[in-house]
């Protein structure tokens, strides 16, 4: 079972998007895959459920948000307890052999960052560097209540910051996997993003090796690499202006994927409400169709990374 993060500084880059259809996809391919939103905004979470849905059976307790907050109250739940099959994606794979299952999140997850902060000290440096491990590996031990027969492949969805909440997927993650859109912006906190992440794995393997009790391992999460999105074609490529911004992350030495995704802002904005992702669906149009193969590239191309074959 891999487990892979979404993650970029910046907001409105697709990265939600990316995430529910490449689960869509690799799932139409027979895989089993495991969403968790770890987004406060839960826009994850709304593309596989009505927020009705969400509001009468899930949101009091059976969100991410409930399974932090259960540490709190001293009686932890079962990660699996709260892992859910959204039906109106799954009624689309039942012929494929894979499958989506999800844990939603909660608007009121951003607290939960406060909450965790406040078990970082101690009154030694030796009880504060265990905490600081306790409290970034619970997310991974969560996870390693899952065997590798439960699902090939998890993918997390994280907020468009470096809060605790984001770091406990870092240190959960074997792969990252970087959405950017191909401008100033976007492409800007990528490098910052790296730094952070070296800067917290650095942390976390030192303390780590000085933990006293419980084993803890280091971890060494690894750059999957950076696909780009809403791409603008001109001519049968990207236009000149965006590929310079691609470009620049190529001669950086990142690994940049060949397929991108190309912009269709009316096809991903009314998609979640009909809880299907876009890459599941047929159609007419040229435009549209283009948008799905684009998906479809960039799932083979992230299989391929995996060393998967497909």
């Amino acid at each position: 079972m891999q487990i892979v993060s979404v993650i970029n500084y910046k907001g409105g880059v697709g990265k939600t998007s990316l995430t529910a259809n490449l689960a869509a996809e690799l799932a139409f391919r027979g895989k089993k895959v495991l969403l968790v939103d770890l987004d406060a905004q839960a826009s994850l979470t709304f593309s596989m459920i009505s927020p009705d849905e969400w509001q009468q059976k899930y949101s009091e307790n059976q969100t991410i948000k409930s399974w932090f907050d259960s540490f709190e109250s001293g009686a932890p739940l079962s990660l699996k307890s709260i892992v859910h099959s959204p039906t109106r994606v799954n009624s689309r794979l039942r012929q494929a052999g894979g499958k989506v299952d999800a844990i939603y999140s909660h608007l009121g997850l951003i607290n939960v960052d406060l909450e965790l902060a406040t078990n970082l000290g101690g009154a030694t440096l030796a009880q504060a560097k265990k905490n600081f491990t306790t409290v970034h590996r619970r997310l991974l031990k969560g996870l390693n209540e899952f065997g590798d027969n439960d699902y090939d492949l998890v993918l997390i969805d994280c907020p468009p910051n470096f809060n605790i909440v984001t770091k406990t997927a870092i240190v959960a993650s074997n792969f990252l996997l970087v959405p950017a859109r191909p401008d100033y912006l976007s492409t800007l906190g990528i490098e910052y993003l790296i730094r952070s992440v070296s800067a917290l794995v650095k942390d976390y393997n030192d303390f780590a090796e000085l933990n006293q009790g419980e084993k803890v391992d280091p971890i060494k999460p690894k750059l999957l690499g950076v696909v780009f999105t809403m791409i603008q074609e001109y001519g049968g490529g990207p236009m000149a202006a965006q590929r310079a911004f691609m470009g620049q992350h190529q001669t950086a030495g990142l690994t940049v994927f060949d397929k991108y995704i190309k912009r269709n802002d009316t096809l991903f904005a009314d998609a979640p409400q009909y809880g299907v992702p876009v890459v599941l669906n047929s159609y007419a149009s040229g435009s549209h169709q283009s948008v799905v193969e684009g998906i479809e590239g960039v799932a083979t191309e992230f299989g391929r990374h995996m060393n998967w074959w497909m």
